[in-house]
C-alpha cells in the first residue's frame, strides 16, 4: 500500500487490471464488460476516501456514480455514436456498396490491379464511414461476390489475399484519418480533458497520412508477394463486375442526398480551426439530425436502430471513464512514475520514448481484441508519463496522438481487430497466413515508425517543440 498513492487510485488500479483481463480474454462481452466495470467503479470507489482528501470520509456512492458516468459526457462519445449512425445510413441506402462497385469497375481483370482497387475503395470509404468494422463489413460481401462470380476457388490464394488486404487496408488508413476509427476518438478525449487542447482533422491528416500511404504501398508489395495468385488475369472480371453495378439501378434520390451531407460535413472536418471554429462533434451530430430528418433525411430511426452497436458506443464511454477516473484518483500518475523510474525514462530524447512506447504497445496489442479498449487502457498512462518525463520541449499531444498510430497496429492476430474477425469469418484464408503476412506488415511499420520518427515528425514538431 504505497502512501503515494491514495486508496481510491488502488481501488481503480485494480478495476484496471480487471478490465484488461477480460478484455485480453473476453471472458465477457465487450458490452457486458463495460457494464460489470460500470458497477464496480461506483460501489468500489463508494468506500473509498475522495483522492483529493484521502484522510476524508468515503467517496459514496453519487460521486462514484458521477465518475463513472463521467465518460458518457465526453465529445468524443457523442462522435463515435454519431459515425455508427453515418455507416447505418451507408448500409441502408447503399451508397457505400455503389462507391465500392463505381471503384471496382474502373479496374482491367488483371488480379494485381483488382488488389489495388479493393485498396483504393478501403482508401476513399475511410474518409465517409467513420467505422473500420462497417468499411470492413461494406466490402467483404463484395469481394465474396467477386470471388464467386469469377469461379475462383474460396480458398485460393487469390481469395485470401483480397480479403486479407482489405481488412489490412482498413487498420492502416486508421492511422492517417483521426475520423476513421473510435481509437483515435479516445486519444482525443483525453488529450481534450487532460490537456485542454485538441488536434483538429487536418493537423491529424497532415501528421498521419504520409505514413499510411506509405504503409498501403508496402502492405501491397508484401501481401502480392507472399500470397501471390494463381492466376494473372480474371476472365470477364470487369463485365462481371459491370453486371453487380447495373444490378443495383441507378442512384436513388436518398443516396445523393447522403453523400452531399457527407462531403459538406467532410468539408467542415477538413476545415475545422482554417475557415470556422466548429468542431468535429458538433458538425457531426448535425450531419445526423439532417440525415434523420423526414423528407429531408435519408432515413428513419427505426431504420438507423437496424444492427446499431450500442455495445461499442457504451464500451467506448466506460473506457473513457476508466481512463479518467484512472487520472482523477492519481493511479494513472503513480503507474506513470514507476514506468518512468523502472525504464529510465527521466531524461531520455524523445525518439527513445517513442520507440519504446511503441514496442510496448506493439507487444500489448496481441492480448487485446479491440484498438478501443486498448486507447481506453493505455492513453491515459501514456499522457502520465508523457507529462513525468522531464525531456526538454517534449510535445506532449504530440507524442500521444503519434502513439495513438500504434495503437492501430493491429495486424499480426486475426483476433487483434474486429475487421480482421470479418475477414477470416470469410473462410477464404488460414489464421497462419494471416499471422505470417501480418507479421511482415508490422515489421515494415516498426521500419517505417524509425524512419518518421527520425524525419518527418520531428521536422513537423510533432516530437518535440524548439526552445
Amino acid at each position: 500500500m504505497p502512501k503515494s498513492l491514495p486508496p481510491a487510485g488502488q481501488v481503480m488500479l485494480a478495476i484496471l487490471a480487471f478490465a484488461v483481463i477480460v478484455w485480453m480474454t473476453e471472458a465477457l462481452d465487450y458490452a457486458v464488460s463495460a457494464l460489470v466495470i460500470g458497477a464496480l467503479m461506483i460501489f468500489l470507489l463508494a468506500f473509498a476516501p475522495d483522492a483529493a482528501k484521502p484522510a476524508g470520509p468515503t467517496m459514496g456512492t453519487g460521486p462514484a456514480l458521477g465518475l463513472a458516468l463521467a465518460g458518457f459526457s465526453n465529445s468524443a462519445v457523442a462522435l463515435v455514436a454519431a459515425a455508427c449512425f453515418i455507416a447505418a445510413a451507408m448500409t441502408a441506402t447503399g451508397l457505400d456498396r455503389r462507391i465500392a462497385l463505381v471503384v471496382l469497375s474502373k479496374v482491367d481483370a488483371r488480379t494485381n490491379h483488382i488488389v489495388i482497387g479493393a485498396m483504393v475503395v478501403g482508401f476513399l470509404l475511410s474518409f465517409i464511414v467513420p467505422s473500420t468494422t462497417a468499411r470492413v463489413a461494406c466490402l467483404v460481401p463484395i469481394m465474396m461476390g467477386f470471388i464467386l462470380a469469377f469461379k475462383v476457388d474460396k480458398r485460393s490464394r487469390f481469395a485470401g489475399l483480397l480479403v486479407i488486404t482489405a481488412a489490412q487496408t482498413a487498420s492502416v488508413w486508421n492511422i492517417g484519418i483521426k475520423t476513421a476509427a473510435a481509437q483515435n476518438m479516445v486519444a482525443i478525449g483525453f488529450i481534450e480533458k487532460q490537456l485542454q487542447t485538441t488536434i483538429t482533422w487536418t493537423e491529424w491528416f497532415i501528421a498521419g497520412a504520409p505514413f499510411s500511404a506509405l504503409m498501403s504501398v508496402a502492405v501491397y508489395f508484401i501481401m502480392t508477394r507472399m500470397m501471390k495468385p494463381e492466376m494473372a488475369e480474371i476472365a470477364g472480371g470487369r463485365d462481371t463486375i459491370r453486371q453487380q453495378l447495373d444490378g443495383i439501378g441507378r442512384m436513388t434520390a436518398r443516396e445523393w442526398k447522403l453523400l452531399t451531407i457527407v462531403l459538406v460535413l467532410l468539408g467542415f472536418w477538413a476545415t475545422e480551426k482554417v475557415l470556422h471554429d466548429f468542431d468535429t462533434s458538433s458538425t457531426t451530430i448535425a450531419a445526423i439530425a439532417l440525415m434523420l430528418l423526414p423528407r429531408l433525411g435519408v432515413m428513419d430511426w427505426k431504420e438507423s436502430q437496424r444492427g446499431f452497436p450500442w455495445g461499442t458506443v457504451v464500451l467506448f464511454a466506460i473506457g473513457i471513464s476508466v481512463g479518467t477516473a484512472l487520472l482523477k484518483t492519481s493511479a494513472a500518475a503513480w503507474l506513470a512514475n514507476v514506468i518512468v523510474q523502472s525504464l529510465g525514462l527521466q531524461h531520455t530524447s524523445a525518439f527513445a520514448i517513442l520507440m519504446l512506447l511503441s514496442l510496448f504497445l506493439i507487444v500489448v496489442h496481441l492480448g487485446f481484441a479491440s484498438a478501443t479498449a486498448l486507447a481506453s487502457t493505455m492513453i491515459p498512462i501514456i499522457l502520465s508519463v508523457l507529462t513525468a518525463v522531464q525531456t526538454p520541449g517534449i510535445n506532449v499531444v504530440g507524442m500521444t496522438m503519434l502513439l495513438q498510430f500504434v495503437v492501430s497496429f493491429g495486424f499480426i492476430l486475426p483476433v487483434n481487430a474486429p475487421q480482421n474477425m470479418i475477414a477470416y469469418g470469410t473462410d477464404t484464408f488460414a489464421a497462419r497466413d494471416f499471422v505470417r503476412t501480418g507479421l511482415v506488415i508490422t515489421l515494415a511499420a516498426a521500419g517505417l515508425l524509425v524512419i518518421f520518427a527520425l524525419t518527418y515528425w520531428p521536422w513537423m514538431g510533432y516530437m518535440t517543440r524548439a526552445a
